[in-house]
Formats: structure tokens, sequence, C-alpha cells
């Protein structure tokens, strides 16, 4: 028996790209060019239907990796108002525990964008009564945000208790943004704006100093590494994250393969310095990170994972059984909360839509 896998920072928006995501037209030359050209287009192109097949491809699939637990940070500007719920469905229906929040955003329409994804996260916070789902405040990144949507931000963490998740530092992009708008970095905007509660989720934090990183870990906030989505994006690695112990593993809309993840962390790692029980304890860090924001009377068994959760491998390594709260989800290998290949179908079938709408939004 092995603990349930934990995936502390994911995009579950992105879960149809496996289907045949159109490549970004003209190729791009940057981090930011991504975004534009192949990101923020997706995310602008989904609607209730497409958000629907996408979470319960992801969420099913990730089940069958053995996560049993992830935090979903979540964009669709075109369909903002309820998306939370249809991921929150999603989850639930399936058999996962998820965070979840909306990153809000001033990117495509300004103020009037952030509040509404800001109300989303409110909303979903204040209405969700799901077993197995939690809701958090979320902003996009500090760079496509106000300093009135922070402070808006922040103020609402504190209201309902929640906690922030953001990305920061991604690219070397987000720290320059901070020095425009007259802060030190965008630790420094997030903390002096008073959006940086205890627990709060930074995605990423590959371009911060090894001080800032020491401060998010004092002021009792989590850093989430994303290896595999770092690499592929040519961003770098954070040799600055072995300055906290707070340090757990996402794949940042990856397929949830935490062991894959976490081998690439190790094999990455390694070659930039790391020292291999920094790594482990790192791959490990997201039981910890789930206990600690979703502690809201989960049950937790002393040696188990994800608030409980446990699995059994054979010895092929091929997963054979999976309980999240003591609900069976997976057995031999099968997922019993629902049927696979009906979410896989359905999936491929919503994937050629979306593609159409998404070649019809300009960059």
């Amino acid at each position: 028996m092995t603990p349930g896998l934990v995936n502390a920072h994911t995009h579950l928006y992105s879960g149809l790209a496996p289907f045949g995501i159109p490549a970004p037209e003209p190729p791009p030359e940057s981090f930011l060019h991504i975004l534009e050209r192949l990101w923020w287009r997706l995310d602008r192109a989904l609607d209730a239907r497409a958000l629907h097949a996408s979470a319960r491809f992801y969420v099913a699939d990730a089940l069958l990796h053995g996560t049993t637990a992830l935090i979903d940070h979540h964009e669709s500007p075109s369909c903002i108002e309820g998306s939370l719920d249809v991921i929150a469905d999603a989850c639930e229906s399936l058999g996962m525990r998820a965070l979840l929040t909306f990153g809000a955003t001033e990117r495509n329409g300004g103020r009037d964008e952030a509040r509404r994804g800001l109300a989303e996260c409110r909303r979903f916070i204040l209405s969700n009564r799901r077993a197995l789902v939690r809701g958090a405040i979320g902003l996009h990144a500090s760079f496509t945000v106000s300093d009135d949507t922070i402070r808006e931000a922040g103020v609402l963490c504190r209201d309902l208790g929640a906690v922030l998740h953001v990305h920061v530092a991604e690219d070397a992009a987000d720290i320059a943004d901070a020095h425009a708008r007259g802060y030190k970095g965008p630790v420094e905007r997030l903390e002096a704006l008073g959006a940086l509660v205890p627990g709060s989720i930074l995605a990423h934090g590959v371009h911060l100093s090894d001080d800032r990183v020491r401060r998010v870990r004092n002021l009792g906030c989590w850093i989430v590494q994303n290896p595999r989505s770092n690499r592929g994006n040519r961003v770098g690695y954070g040799r600055c994250l072995r300055a906290s112990d707070r340090v757990a593993i996402g794949t940042d809309g990856y397929a949830s393969d935490l062991l894959e993840e976490r081998a690439a962390l190790h094999e990455i790692g390694l070659q930039q310095g790391d020292a291999p029980d920094v790594l482990d304890a790192r791959a490990l860090a997201g039981d910890s990170l789930v206990r600690e924001v979703l502690d809201s009377g989960w049950p937790a068994a002393p040696s188990a994972g994800s608030a409980g959760d446990m699995l059994s491998a054979r010895r092929d390594a091929v997963l054979a059984h999976h309980d999240v709260q003591g609900r069976p989800v997976l057995r031999d290998g099968r997922l019993l909360t629902a049927d696979i290949d009906t979410i896989r179908r359905e999936a491929h079938q919503e994937a050629e839509r979306l593609w159409q709408r998404m070649r019809e939004v300009t960059p």
C-alpha cells in the first residue's frame, strides 16, 4: 500500500490537448509567445461543453495514474460564471479531491474581467457543498492584473478564510513587469498589496532569488515546481527553490502522471546540483500541502497520503486498487466511477469542435 499522489498545480482546461491541439502559428520565439499563440487562444475558445469534456478526461486519466488530489488553476475568459461548478462536478462524480480556483486576469477585458473572475471564486467558495472539493481565490499572474485587483484578491482571501493561488516568476517577464510597476519583484508586490495570506500557493517561482523563496516560506506560503512544463517552455530551472522546504510539484497542465513528473524532477534537479534527498522530499511534499490547505474535516490516516487515500500496485507497477475517502475508485486497473472509453470518446469529439473555435480566436 502506498499513499495517494498529489498534483499541486495543474490546469484541467488543457485536458483536450492530447487530442490534436493545433500548433501555434507563427512558431513562438518566447514564453510570452507560447501563451499568446497557444494557451491564451485555447482558454478564450473554451465554453461549458468543452470544459466539461476536458475536466472529465483529465480527472479520469489522473485517477488511472494514481492521483488522488489535485490543485487546479482555471481560466476560461469566455465562460467565467459557473465554470468552477463544471470542474467541481467532474471531480466529485469521478472521485477526485480538489482545490479549485479561477485565475482572475485583466488581459482580455480589463478590470471588469478581473472582477468577474474574483466573483466566480467568491461564489464558488460560498456555495460549494461537495465533499471532495474546496475553493480558493485565484489570480492568473501578477503581470496580467493591476494593483487594485491584487488588493481585492487579498481582501477576499481574508474575508473568506481562503488561500491565494497565482503564477509567480515562471518567466523573467514577470520580474520585469513588477520592476516597471515600481516593485522589487512579484513577491514583493503581492505582499505589499496584502495578497500573500498563509497557505497561499505560488506556481513556478523559477526566477525568484533565494531570499525571496525564503520570504515566501516564512510567510507560510507554498511554491509549486513544474519540471516538465518548465523544461518544455524553456523558462529555466528554479535552483532558488532549494532555499525552502515548502516546495511541492505539479504538472502545470501536463498529464497528471506524478511518477513521470518525479522522474523529470530528479533528472533535471541532479543535473542542476540539487541533492537527492531534497528532491525526494519535494516530490512527496504535496501531501503536506493538501493536508494544510484542504483540512476541512477530511479523515486523515497517519500513514496515508492525500488526506488518507491509498493506492496499491501490482509487481508490474500497474496500478491495481485506489480508494478516495473510503470510496472505491479503481479496481484491477479499471475505473469504477465512470466508463473511461465513453469519456475518451466524448473528449475526442469535443476537441474537434474546440480546435475550430480556437482557430477563430485572434491571437
